[in-house]
């Protein structure tokens, strides 16, 4: 692969656990590919991400957290799902549910 067909950074975005949360813009079509919902929510999911009402670390896997925003509506949310190591993250996936899952919360404590 060139340099030229490395993947760009769709966003990078300062989480406020102090890591920045990234993700290509190919790897953005795979997360809305499995949740077509998310087409028009970019913007949102960037929103959870910098400004959350709530992260939890996900009882499933220790080192993915989720950043969890309102979305307007009554009792919903988007939840963008994101891995880190020291001050960079990913995005893992990123959805909406109607129910903050169980985890430990991290932010705001």
């Amino acid at each position: 692969m060139s340099t030229g067909d490395a993947p760009r950074d769709l966003f990078a975005i300062a989480s406020p656990l102090g890591f920045s949360v990234q993700v290509s813009a190919r790897y953005w079509d795979t997360i809305v590919g499995k949740h077509p919902d998310l087409a028009d929510r970019l913007l949102d999911v960037q929103a959870a991400l910098r400004e959350p009402d709530e992260i939890r670390r996900s009882g499933r896997d220790p080192a993915i957290l989720l950043f969890y925003r309102s979305d307007g509506s009554r009792h919903r949310w988007v939840v963008a799902a994101a891995k880190h190591a020291g001050d960079r993250g990913f995005l893992v996936t990123a959805y909406r549910t109607d129910a903050i899952k169980e985890g430990e919360r991290l932010w705001p404590e």
